[in-house]
Formats: structure tokens, C-alpha cells, sequence
């Protein structure tokens, strides 16, 4: 898709009303004062003109074809109005006209779209607030008017956009592209991360969304411009009233804000909560060209805000490793003995420009990067103590983020460090947070694995029964496919059960088998630690008792698993991102911690094994208290395996095996629940 037309036009029709208040005089003025440089028209039904812009009836009556068409007539005109652009030859149209499928008018969108489409137009919107191309000049906008900079930005929201554009004009930060989208009935998220991928004059985007019509070509997107440079999201609608009710664990916890993250994380981008989080990280990315690891120097001239920033720093996976006895030695050679040569490093408030500069300069051939705080008065010189710290940055050449506080007595050093550019931030923790993101996308970027975003298969199989499967069947479907299952036996009576657990091997569990009975230990259809003939027998009655009036198959009887840990794989279908793999803590702690990780499926070996290694419960699966450490490779390799089995059985709505026996050699599933579409 080339965005020549839309971000550096040489010629633009605005269609519309041009009297006074109405938003084609009003977008005409935008434009003006902006200081385009191109050809402009106006087009109504007056042909009235405004600003010195020539009135025309129609865009045919334009003498040469403009590139883009910037429509703002009435909703009801705008097909009409398409249509007139494609027979004069114009092939991109910014809409901004509200009043389609936003307020419930879907036959007109779907309009516009079959009118763009016979005539090979692009449009963006309708119902959106424009775009803007700073460094050309060109804002077709109601929003506000930025300084050109590093940041793309994408919104779904009008409204949000003009509050991040309004945020970002205060604190200086230039924009390179600004996209409102609206209903992005043609092109759409996917299409301007493309096109903001390759755009030079961006050096980081950020995204807003509420949703997204096709997930996988959304992740696609994002994790193929995540790769170039970093993406941050803000993604609307994180409350559990959208989560649906489903019959398994997997469903019930999978609601559509975790698939989200899920997906974002996954693509290597990062997602943020709030405005003013999204322009902290995308100040300190326009700032920071490169962070080599995660180790932080912590520089101040007051302990108590040096020492909150420490603490989080390493509540967030941040090193505040303490000085090494080499650069200790470096420091004691010009810092005088009051000062504290830990981690951070306290100048105290005698500290002095020299201080800065050398600490910073010595440290940080020893760190990855640094945050350096000033407290100030009204009587310290603090614009020297600047000086001191662009000076550190300047000869080492590595990362420094600053707080000097309190605001209101900083800003010409602000200023001072920002033109230097040093990114600066009202306390030591947004700081370091900024930090903390960028060294975890530096971390992506260097893994790199492959994500693998499958749309459909070729080849897809039935599965058995048609879907309808009982336990002993799903059991047998899972070994086929790769998944470890235990050995079992299915008995139909006392006698058959007697024999099935003694060939099993005792101690036996015993399950009820019933298409009625979904949730087994609920109505008394499990037992365990059957160790004998007659508790055979005993169990076989109970179960058949427990399934009084229900469809009752017999009984399934497998081994009893010791020394193993219960787990949970799943897999639910998301409406927008399909197929969804979670993996977390089974059994009985399922529904009690939540402690579950969820990734877009399928997944390889690689990206299983991170999934392994974020829940909260690691520790537990490595190895706690000189206990052995479980078989996590093994678990990684199921677990990818797991993830593609929606795309060879497309009819799998959701599968859980919960629990499965994690054992320190190998696993095995404990139970499973398959339901179809």
C-alpha cells in the first residue's frame, strides 16, 4: 500500500461546507496555518471557496486531479461523493464524516466500501479525527497541531488522540505521523503499522485500540514491526465484563483482555495502561539508540528518592548490582569520604557538577545505563549539576535517563538536558520503568524466534466420534497425537473393574465414564487410592450410584501418580485471535491462584518454555527446597505440540488436561475434557 497520497500530497480537494463553523472552513484553516504548501480546493454544491482557496461544484471541475480527497459532507452524500472521485481519477480519501457503523448505520459503510472499492479507492475512516505528517507540514486534523519528532501514533479513538497530542505537546515530544482511523472500514491497524514500519522519520509507534476485526493479521503486524523498532499499546477494555462463560477452566480464565496481552507480549510489543506510561516509554526510546543489558548505576545527591528507585528498579527486573571493588577505587579517587559509593551512589547535597560528571563517566564503564537524580533547592546551582550529567552521557556514551525535582525549580535544566537528549521524568521510578521496557524489548529483539501466526491448514482431520468423545476415547486421541497419557482400562462392571485394577497395578484411581457427567469429583465420580479387590468393588458401586439417572458408560481406571506436580494446558477459541494455548498451575490450585499463561497458538518449543518460566509458581516447578526439578523441556515440547492440534482438528472449540502429572522425568495427563464447535 503506498501512503504517498495520504502523507505528502501535492494536491488536496476538500469536500464539503466551507461556511463559517463548519468543518471544512475549519479544516481548510488547519491546513493554512500549518503551513502546507500544496494545491488546495474546496468542493460543494456552492462551489464557495474560503482563505483564498478556489470553490469548485465538483471534483471533476477541479483542473488537475488532486492527490487525496478530504471529505466532511453530510453522511448521506459521502457515496455519492466517492463516486464522483473515482470517475475524476482520485484513488485516496480521508473521511472523516461521522455517522455510519458507530451509530449503528452499517448498510452506509457498507456503501462507501463497494463504491471505493469499484473504483480502486483507499480510504481512512469514516467517523476519524485525520492525520497529520508534521515534518510535511500537513495536518488534515481537528486535533492539535504537534512539533515534528520520533513518535508514530495510532488511534482508533479521535477523542484519545487529541488527549495523547494535547499530553505530548506539553512535554515537548514531537510527533512524525498521526493516523485517527475512526471505524477503519478499509485500511486499518495492520496497514499503518506496515507503513510506519518503513517510515524513517519514526523511530517508535504507539497504538491505541479497542479492537481488532482480524487478530492473526493484526499480530502479524505487530510482530513484524516489532522487530524493527519498538511498538507500544494502549489496548481499551481490560474489566472482566467482556470474559465469557464457558464449561472449562481454560475458556472461563481466557477472557478477551488476556488474549490481548497475550498477543502483544507475544508479537514483541509492549503494552502500557496509561497516557502518560505510553509517553514516558516513548520519550525514552527516541532518546536511547541502544541498552546492551539490564545492570543500572543509580547516581543522586539524596538517599531517600535514590533508594525508592532502587527498590523498584528491582521489583521490575532491573541489576542495582553494588560497585565493584575497581570502580570503588576509581570513585574514591575524586568523591570526598562522606559519600556513599554503593548502589546508588549518594553525593549528598554538597554533591557539585564534577561530582556527576565523573561518577557518571567512571560508572559507566561498568553499567548498562544510569538514572541520575537531582533534589534541589532554591539555592543550589542546578543547572551546573545538568551540565555535570550531560557531560557523563556525552564522554560514555551510554544511556542516561534524569530526575530533577522539584519541577518547578528545574525547568531551565530540564530544558538544558532535554535538548541535550536526555530524557527527563518527574521521580527516579517512571525512570527506571522506562528502563525496564526498553531492556526487555532490547531482550526480544536479540531472541528473535519465530512466531509462527498459522491461518488455517491444509490438512485437518475429524476427530473421532465426531467430537463426542467419552474419556477413554480422548485418552486414546492424545496418545496418537503425541501427548503422554497413562495406561488404562475401561471396565463395564465389578467383575471387569476387579480385574482392570489388578492388571493396572495397585494403588488404582477409578473415574466414571458418562457423556451426562462433565465435572467428575463434583458428584462423587472419582476416587482414588484403590488398594485391593474388595476396594475395587466398593469403588465400582459408588461410582455407578453417583451416576444414578444419568447415561453411565462404566468406568475408566488408571495407576496412581506419585511425586508429581499438577498442572493445566488449555486451549480456548478467542473470536478475534482463534486458537489459544494457557498453561499454569492444575488442579485444585487452578481456579484458587489463576497463576496461568496464555500465548496466541501455535507455539514451538522455544516460546513454550518462556510461557513455562513467567508464571508466578516457577520457583515450584525448578526445584524448591532441594527437591528435584520437574521435566519442564519435556512439558515445553507437549505444550507446543498441544498448540497445534486446534489446526489439525479444526473442530476443537476447547480442550483442557487438567491435571496433568508433571513428574522430574516426564508427564503424564490425569484427565481431559474436549469440547467441539
Amino acid at each position: 500500500m503506498e501512503f504517498t497520497n495520504f502523507f505528502n500530497p501535492h494536491s488536496v480537494a476538500i469536500v464539503g461546507s466551507m461556511s463559517s463553523g463548519k468543518l471544512g472552513a475549519i479544516l481548510a484553516g488547519q491546513i493554512l496555518e500549518g503551513g502546507y504548501q500544496g494545491i488546495l480546493s474546496a468542493v460543494n454544491p456552492k462551489s464557495e471557496g474560503v482563505l483564498g482557496i478556489p470553490g469548485y461544484p465538483s471534483t471533476s471541475a477541479i483542473p488537475a486531479v488532486p492527490d487525496l480527497a478530504l471529505i466532511v459532507s453530510p453522511a448521506s452524500t459521502v457515496a455519492s461523493v466517492l463516486d464522483e472521485c473515482g470517475r475524476s481519477g482520485i484513488h485516496s480519501a480521508l473521511i472523516i464524516t461521522s455517522g455510519f457503523s458507530e451509530v449503528g448505520n452499517h448498510e452506509g459503510e457498507e456503501e462507501i466500501k463497494e463504491v471505493a472499492h469499484k473504483h480502486g479507492i483507499r480510504f481512512i475512516g469514516p467517523n476519524c479525527a485525520g492525520i497529520a505528517n508534521a515534518r510535511f507540514s500537513f495536518f488534515p486534523t481537528l486535533e492539535l497541531r504537534t512539533s515534528a519528532g520520533g513518535i508514530g501514533f495510532i488511534t482508533q479513538s479521535g477523542a484519545l488522540g487529541g488527549v495523547v497530542l494535547g499530553r505530548a505537546q506539553q512535554r515537548g515530544l514531537g510527533i512524525s505521523k498521526f493516523i485517527s482511523y475512526g471505524n477503519g472500514s478499509d485500511l486499518s491497524q495492520v496497514d499503518f503499522l506496515n507503513y510506519l514500519a518503513d517510515d524513517e522519520d519514526t523511530k517508535v509507534i504507539a497504538l491505541y485500540i479497542e479492537s481488532v476485526a482480524n487478530g492473526r493479521a493484526f499480530m502479524n503486524a505487530l510482530a513484524e514491526c516489532s522487530r524493527r523498532k519498538p511498538v507500544l499499546v494502549i489496548k481499551a477494555g481490560r474489566t472482566t465484563a467482556g470474559t465469557r462463560a464457558t464449561a472449562s477452566h481454560t475458556g472461563s480464565m481466557a477472557g478477551s483482555d488476556a488474549v490481548y496481552d497475550a498477543a502483544i507480549r507475544s508479537s514483541g510489543a509492549i503494552r502500557v495502561r496509561t497516557v502518560d506510561g505510553l509517553l514516558d516509554i516513548c520519550e525514552g526510546f527516541t532518546q536511547i539508540s541502544h541498552l546492551d543489558g539490564k545492570k543500572i548505576i543509580i547516581v543522586t545527591n539524596s538517599g531517600g528518592p535514590g533508594v525508592l528507585t532502587a527498590d523498584h528498579a528491582e521489583d521490575i527486573g532491573l541489576s542495582v548490582a553494588e560497585p565493584g571493588t575497581d570502580l570503588q577505587a576509581q570513585l574514591r579517587t575524586f568523591l570526598p569520604g562522606h559519600c556513599s559509593l554503593k548502589n546508588p551512589i549518594d553525593l549528598t547535597v554538597e554533591g557539585t557538577e564534577e561530582n556527576y560528571r565523573n561518577t557518571l563517566k567512571s560508572a559507566l564503564k561498568f553499567y548498562d545505563a544510569a538514572v541520575a537524580i537531582n533534589v534541589g533547592t532554591p539555592y543550589l546551582d542546578n543547572l551546573s549539576l545538568a551540565r555535570g550529567v550531560v557531560d557523563g552521557a556525552r564522554s560514555s556514551g551510554k544511556p542516561i535517563l534524569a530526575c530533577f525535582a522539584p519541577e518547578q525549580l528545574m525547568t531551565e535544566s530540564i530544558n538544558y538536558m532535554q535538548q541535550a537528549g536526555i530524557a527527563c521524568y518527574p521521580n527516579g521510578e517512571q525512570a527506571v520503568s522506562v528502563l525496564a521496557e526498553i531492556a526487555r524489548y532490547e531482550g526480544y529483539r536479540t531472541r528473535r524466534f519465530e512466531k509462527k501466526i498459522i491461518q488455517s491448514t491444509a490438512v485437518s482431520r475429524t476427530l473421532p466420534g465426531n467430537g463426542k468423545m467419552l474419556e477413554p476415547e480422548a485418552m486414546t486421541w492424545l496418545k496418537e497425537n503425541g501427548i503422554p497419557v497413562p495406561d488404562f482400562l475401561v471396565a463395564a462392571n465389578e467383575k471387569e473393574a476387579e480385574l482392570a485394577c489388578e492388571k493396572i497395578g495397585y494403588p488404582t484411581v477409578m473415574k466414571v465414564v458418562s457423556p451426562d457427567i462433565l465435572h467428575k469429583s463434583d458428584v462423587g465420580g472419582v476416587i482414588v487410592g484403590i488398594r485391593d479387590e474388595e476396594s475395587a468393588r466398593q469403588a465400582f458401586k459408588a461410582i455407578q450410584k453417583s451416576a444414578t439417572g444419568k447415561d453411565f458408560r462404566g468406568v475408566v481406571i488408571y495407576p496412581m501418580v506419585k511425586d508429581a506436580q499438577e498442572i493445566l494446558l488449555g486451549l480456548s477459541t478467542d473470536p478475534q485471535f482463534g486458537p489459544v494455548v494457557a498453561f499454569g498451575l492444575g488442579g485444585i490450585y487452578t481456579e484458587i491462584w489463576r497463576d496461568i499463561v496464555l500465548r496466541v497458538a501455535p507455539v514451538e518449543p522455544e516460546e513454550a518454555l518462556e510461557m513455562i518460566h513467567e508464571i508466578r509458581a516457577i520457583n515450584l516447578l525448578k526445584g524448591a527446597r532441594g527437591k528435584l526439578p520437574f521435566d519442564l523441556e519435556n512439558l515445553a515440547k507437549t505444550l507446543s505440540t498441544f498448540s497445534h492440534l486446534p489446526f489439525i482438528y479444526p473442530q476443537i472449540c476447547e480442550v483442557d488436561l487438567n491435571p496433568v502429572f508433571l513428574r522430574p522425568e516426564g508427564l503424564v495427563v490425569g484427565d481431559v475434557r474436549v469440547i467441539t464447535r
